[in-house]
């Protein structure tokens, strides 16, 4: 009785979750906060799935982390991979990263399977962040 409940509940929090609008944010790190590097930065995501790069799934996808980006990159194309556009193709929802001190600009950008972005592209809101000394 309990294992069927435990389903018909889990089943319900699956729709419903994913019957969200989607959004990609950051969790526990927002605009304008003062951090220590290392940063461990968590990517929170509803109304969508996580899943591996190269893994074709109806509303999935894997997370870019967009560092001192100053425009989105192109929505057509894969995702640039270099030290400003960070990929996370195993699936990882959460990263620990060294910045220099000083204020860094950081963004979160959804890709499909092959690191190109959803139509219409799921992106976060840019924050920027102050890395401080110890």
């Amino acid at each position: 009785m309990k294992k069927d409940f435990l389903v018909v509940l889990l089943t319900l929090f699956s729709l419903t979750a994913f019957a969200e609008d989607p959004e990609v944010y950051f969790i526990h790190l927002e605009d304008g906060q003062e951090v220590v590097s290392p940063i461990k930065i968590k990517f929170g995501l509803v109304g969508f799935g996580v899943a591996p790069a190269g893994l074709k799934k109806e509303n999935t996808g894997h997370h870019h982390l967009l560092i001192d980006v100053v425009h989105l990159p192109n929505f057509n194309q894969p995702i640039p991979a270099d030290k400003n556009h960070i990929h996370f193709g195993g699936g990882q929802t959460e990263t620990l990263i060294d910045l220099p001190v000083g204020s860094h600009t950081l963004q979160l950008l959804l890709g499909n399977e092959y690191h190109i972005p959803h139509t219409p592209a799921l992106f976060s809101k840019k924050i920027t962040i102050k890395v401080v000394n110890k």
